[in-house]
């Protein structure tokens, strides 16, 4: 049995959802798994776990600032350790842009970071308009509009393809 910790970083709650269900398929092999936000995380806990795995949203192109620190500050212990990351964003709706090596927020992420994790993983995330702020609902219908993506601001889609989080999953406890 191995110790796995999931890490998240989630603007809307839906990498939460994501990690959960990570965890749900990870522990079908009988794995104790905890999942925490990346800023509540104790540094000295890190050791104590047998794998780890980032996952991080992108809001406006980017993840967030404090998984670059997370990253930076653990290199030699993420490295040390089975690990993965995954990116959940809107742009891998797209067939083109759903994998580590299409997805351009990924491809951007892993040339301003040393990390290379041993996997890795790109999901479709949701789009809640309701949910939203007047100016995020305004910028992200911007963005639709330019990439071809639902404009309509009482619009909620989940993108995500859960098997693909299950076969991550799988990958990730198998290792």
């Amino acid at each position: 049995m191995a110790r796995v910790l999931i890490l998240f970083s989630s603007t809307d709650g839906h990498t939460i959802k994501i990690c959960n269900r990570l965890k749900q398929v990870i522990e079908k092999n009988e794995n104790q798994v905890v999942v925490c936000p990346v800023e509540d995380f104790r540094q000295q806990d890190l050791p104590s776990f047998d794998k780890i795995i980032l996952g991080a949203s992108v809001r406006y192109g980017k993840h967030h600032k404090r998984v670059y620190d997370f990253i930076n500050s653990n290199l030699l212990l993420l490295a040390s350790k089975p690990n993965a990351f995954f990116s959940v964003n809107i742009v891998a709706r797209k067939p083109a842009k759903n994998t580590p090596e299409t997805n351009p927020y990924l491809l951007k992420f892993f040339k301003e970071i040393a990390w290379q994790p041993n996997e890795l993983a790109v999901f479709a995330g949701k789009l809640d308009y309701p949910k939203y702020g007047f100016f995020d609902r305004l910028m992200i219908r911007l963005i639709m509009l330019i990439t071809h993506g639902p404009t309509d601001p009482t619009t909620v889609v989940e993108f995500t393809d859960w098997q693909k989080v299950d076969a991550f999953a799988r990958r990730v406890s198998a290792r």
